[in-house]
C-alpha cells in the first residue's frame, strides 16, 4: 500500500486565472448553446496542450547536434505526440482571422489523428472535428483561438503545475452550471467526487466507472493516490460512457494528465453492451443516472449479472446495483452517488456496497 502523507493541494482559487479566462471565453459564445460550445472550447484547449508539448521538444531538438526536429520518431521516443505543421498552434494562430479558420482547425485535427494512429489510447481521436460548420461564427472562433493563445499549457513548467488540468476541470464545472440539469450527465460536483473517493480510498488496483461522464472519478482517484505518496499508474482505469458526445470528454480529461485508461474504442451502454464483461474491479465509483425508465431490461432477462433477481424493466436502479456487484472483487468495495429526484428531496446521497457481497 502507498505510504500515507498529509494531502496537499493547490486549488483553482490559488491560481486565480481560470475565472477570468472563463468569463472571456463565455463572452464569445454569442447565441451558441453551452452543450455545443463546450466541445468547441475544450477541443481547442486540448489541441493547444498537444502543440505546446510538441513545440517545447521541437526547440530542444533544433539545438541538438544530429537531431532532426521534423522526424516524428524523435517525439515518439520521448512520449510526445507528433504534430504536423498544419496542426501546430502557431500556424492556426497566424490564420485566426481567416474566414476559413474552421476548415483549418478541422484539417489540423484530422492530420493529428492520421499522424498518431496506433499510438496508445492517451489521445482521443474522437475530439470534435466540425469547426467548419456554418453555425459556428468564424470571427468568434478566431477570437477564441487568440484567447487560448495567451495560455501556456503543455510545456514542462505548466505541466508541473497541472495548468491544463485545472483549466479543463474549471471549464467543465462552468459548462455544467451553464447547462443546468443536463450538465449532470457529464459532470459531478468536485466536492462530491472528492468525498466519495476519500471514503473508498483507492490506493492501488483497478478502478471502474460504468457511466463515467467526463471522467472526474478517475481524475480524483489519481489525485488521491498522489496526495498519499503514490504515483500515476498505481491504479488502472476502466470505464465506459453511453453518450457519444460526452464520451469525448473523459478521453481528453485523462489524456491531458497522461493517465492511461481503458474506456473502449467507442461509446457504449453498460447494460446493452458491457465493454468489460470479465472485469473484477477493486474499486467502483460512479454518479449514476438513477431512475432510468427505458433501459432495455426487457431484452436482458437472462443476463448473468442478475444474481439477486431480474430487475424491473420500468426502473434501472436495481440493475445498476447488480451491475456493480457483478464487477466488484469479493474483497473490495463500491461507492456511488444517488441523485434524489423525489419531490421535496433535492440534492444527492452517497451509498457504499460492502466487500464480500
Amino acid at each position: 500500500m502507498a505510504r500515507i502523507k498529509k494531502p496537499t493541494e493547490t486549488t483553482a482559487v490559488n491560481l486565480g486565472f481560470e475565472a477570468t479566462l472563463w468569463a472571456a471565453a463565455d463572452k464569445l459564445r454569442n447565441n451558441m448553446d453551452a452543450a455545443e460550445y463546450k466541445h468547441v472550447v475544450l477541443g481547442l484547449i486540448f489541441l493547444k496542450y498537444l502543440s505546446d508539448a510538441f513545440e517545447e521538444l521541437y526547440q530542444k531538438l533544433s539545438k541538438e547536434k544530429g537531431a532532426d526536429p521534423e522526424d516524428p520518431d524523435e517525439y515518439r521516443a520521448q512520449n510526445v505526440f507528433w504534430v504536423p505543421k498544419e496542426a501546430r498552434w502557431s500556424f492556426l494562430q497566424a490564420k485566426a482571422k481567416s474566414p476559413k479558420i474552421g476548415v483549418m482547425v478541422d484539417d489540423a485535427l484530422i492530420a493529428l489523428e492520421k499522424a498518431n494512429i496506433g499510438e496508445k489510447n492517451r489521445i482521443p481521436f474522437s475530439v470534435e472535428k466540425n469547426y467548419a460548420r456554418p453555425s459556428l461564427d468564424k470571427q468568434r472562433l478566431g477570437e477564441l483561438i487568440d484567447l487560448i493563445s495567451t495560455l501556456g499549457l503543455g510545456d514542462a513548467e505548466n505541466r508541473s503545475k497541472d495548468i491544463i488540468g485545472r483549466v479543463y476541470e474549471y471549464f467543465l464545472s462552468e459548462f455544467a452550471s451553464a447547462e443546468g440539469r443536463q450538465g449532470d450527465q457529464f459532470y459531478s460536483p468536485r466536492c462530491v467526487v472528492r468525498t466519495l473517493v476519500a471514503m473508498i480510498s483507492p490506493f492501488e488496483g483497478r478502478v471502474y466507472d460504468p457511466c463515467c461522464g467526463s471522467g472526474g472519478m478517475f481524475v480524483q482517484s489519481e489525485k488521491f493516490v498522489e496526495a498519499h505518496g503514490g504515483r500515476i499508474g498505481d491504479i488502472s482505469i476502466y470505464g465506459q460512457e453511453s453518450n457519444p458526445t460526452t464520451w469525448k470528454l473523459p478521453k481528453m480529461n485523462l489524456a491531458i494528465r497522461g493517465i492511461d485508461h481503458d474506456l473502449g474504442t467507442e461509446h457504449a451502454n453498460s447494460f446493452k453492451r458491457d465493454l468489460h464483461p470479465n472485469l473484477k474491479a477493486d474499486y467502483i465509483l460512479a454518479n449514476l443516472p438513477f431512475n432510468m425508465k427505458d433501459w432495455g431490461g426487457e431484452n436482458l432477462e437472462d443476463d448473468v449479472r442478475w444474481k439477486y433477481g431480474i430487475p424491473p424493466t420500468c426502473n434501472a436502479n436495481y440493475a445498476w446495483i447488480q451491475h456493480f456487484i457483478h464487477h466488484i472483487s469479493s474483497s473490495f468495495i463500491a461507492g456511488f452517488v444517488h441523485r434524489r429526484t423525489l419531490p421535496g428531496l433535492p440534492g444527492m446521497s452517497m451509498c457504499l456496497l460492502p466487500a464480500g457481497m
